[in-house]
């Protein structure tokens, strides 16, 4: 009784990075989702955690960072998301909401995004997280609903 031409994705953190991960590696099956605070590029958020003392480690981590990361399949995504993120996010990397902009921009990919400024990573005010559940909300409709 599942439609397969009207499957979404969506989630916030982890699974604001599995639903980027979903969308750029199987666009062909999830036809939109909702990224809220999700990690695009790993090396944002790993590149402290390496010793400098082992450069050959640190090359080899970098790639398999990339690798496991929304980024690195950028080339396959097609379906449209609203990103969502606050900029003061001390948890998941700000910079990783506009590289992945960058990225679907020149992959002309339809996007949204909402930036909630001087919010953290599990936003503080209550009227961001309703603006947030209202904007998910009519953007799944307007791509699954038929």
């Amino acid at each position: 009784d599942v439609d397969a031409a009207r499957i979404g994705l969506w989630g916030g953190s982890y699974g604001g990075y599995l639903t980027a991960l979903g969308l750029a590696r199987n666009s062909d099956l999830f036809a939109a989702g909702v990224d809220i605070h999700g990690i695009h590029d790993w090396n944002l958020e790993i590149t402290n955690t390496i010793p400098q003392s082992e450069p050959d480690k640190r090359q080899q981590v970098f790639r398999t960072a990339f690798e496991s990361s929304p980024l690195a399949s950028v080339a396959k995504w097609r379906s449209p998301v609203l990103l969502i993120q606050g900029d003061d996010d001390r948890d998941v990397a700000f910079a990783n909401s506009p590289r992945v902009i960058e990225a679907l921009r020149k992959q002309g990919v339809p996007f949204q995004q909402i930036i909630f400024p001087d919010e953290i990573h599990d936003f503080l005010i209550e009227a961001h997280w309703l603006t947030l559940y209202h904007a998910a909300d009519e953007f799944l409709a307007k791509y699954l609903k038929p």
